[in-house]
C-alpha cells in the first residue's frame, strides 16, 4: 500500500481543490446546480481517487484509479473552457488555471506511464 499523502501529485491535486472552489464562488448563483455543482464534484474527484487508487494492494488498480483522476481532470478542464465561453469567467482567470489542470494532467499521466513499467 502506499501513502497518498507523501505523493506530490495529490498535494498539487489539493490546492488545485482550493482555486477552483475560488472560481466557482464566482460564478452566477443560477449555475449553483449546474456548473459549479459538476466543477466540484470534477475537482474533488481528483485528490480523492488518487488517494484511494493507493490503497489498493495490485498495481492494476492503482493505474485505473489514477485514470479516473486524469478523465476527472479533462472534465475539469473543459467545464473551465465552457465557463469562459459562457463568459462567466474571463481568459485572465481561466488561463491560469487550465494551466494549472493541464500541468497536473501531464503529471498523472506520467505517474500512470512509470507504474506501468
Amino acid at each position: 500500500m502506499r501513502n497518498f499523502r507523501e505523493l506530490e501529485v495529490w498535494k498539487d491535486a489539493r490546492l488545485l481543490v482550493k482555486e477552483t472552489y475560488k472560481l466557482t464562488n464566482s460564478l452566477p448563483d443560477s449555475e449553483k446546480y449546474g456548473l459549479t455543482s459538476q466543477i466540484n464534484r470534477a475537482v474533488i474527484s481528483i485528490p480523492a481517487n488518487i488517494a484511494e487508487g493507493c490503497s489498493k494492494y495490485s498495481q492494476k488498480d492503482f493505474i485505473r484509479f489514477l485514470q479516473i483522476s486524469l478523465g476527472s481532470s479533462y472534465e475539469l478542464e473543459t467545464h473551465t473552457i465552457l465557463c469562459q465561453d459562457l463568459e462567466f469567467i474571463n481568459q485572465n482567470v481561466a488561463s491560469p488555471i487550465i494551466g494549472d489542470i493541464q500541468s497536473l494532467q501531464k503529471r498523472i499521466s506520467s505517474l500512470i506511464k512509470y507504474n506501468k513499467s
